[in-house]
């Protein structure tokens, strides 16, 4: 049964590089940030940041100057699958409803649980707010989460590109669609 009284928007940060990845490393989630929304209030009710531990890549310069996270921040976080076992008993992630901006997001948690043998955190109601967002405003293409924070002439609260601002800035989108 599906819990309709809050709304679980995730944005998550991972290892990046400029181009294609160094051989042997992989993109991987080092941040997944989060925003709950209560659905009677219509109030996010918190911002958190799991910061998660890379198995099979490390943090590139590139990747610290866009998110900010350095290597010593995400060692210090626990691991995929002990982020993945906090969402779904913390946050009932599976019986929830989950938003993100954009598929990056939704596939990368598939990906990431298939290669690691991890149970997927959520459940199949999966909502895409960057299409929702398009087609709510009658836009000929989806935009980026930043010019859609300026079409509806919200501030972008935080750091662009670290989880849990991500994640907040997201749910305050979503909150003016819903």
């Amino acid at each position: 049964m599906v819990k309709l009284d809050r709304l679980l928007v995730i944005d998550i940060e991972a290892t990046c590089w400029k181009k294609s990845p160094p051989p042997e490393q992989e993109n991987e989630i080092i941040e997944v940030g989060i925003a709950t929304i209560d659905l009677t209030t219509k109030i996010i009710e918190e911002k958190v940041s799991i910061l998660v531990k890379p198995q099979c890549s490390t943090v590139s310069t590139f990747c610290t100057d866009l998110t900010t996270l350095t290597q010593d921040r995400v060692d210090a976080g626990v691991s995929f699958a002990d982020a993945c076992l906090r969402l779904r008993k913390e946050y009932l992630s599976e019986k929830r409803v989950w938003a993100s901006y954009g598929d990056y997001d939704r596939r990368m948690f598939e990906k990431q649980c298939k290669a690691r043998g991890i149970r997927y955190p959520f459940g199949v109601r999966h909502l895409n707010v960057k299409t929702l967002f398009a087609i709510a405003r009658g836009l000929p293409r989806e935009v980026g989460m930043a010019r859609a924070l300026e079409m509806l002439d919200l501030p972008l609260e935080g750091t662009h590109h670290r989880g849990h601002d991500d994640a907040w800035n997201i749910a305050k989108i979503l909150l003016k669609l819903i």
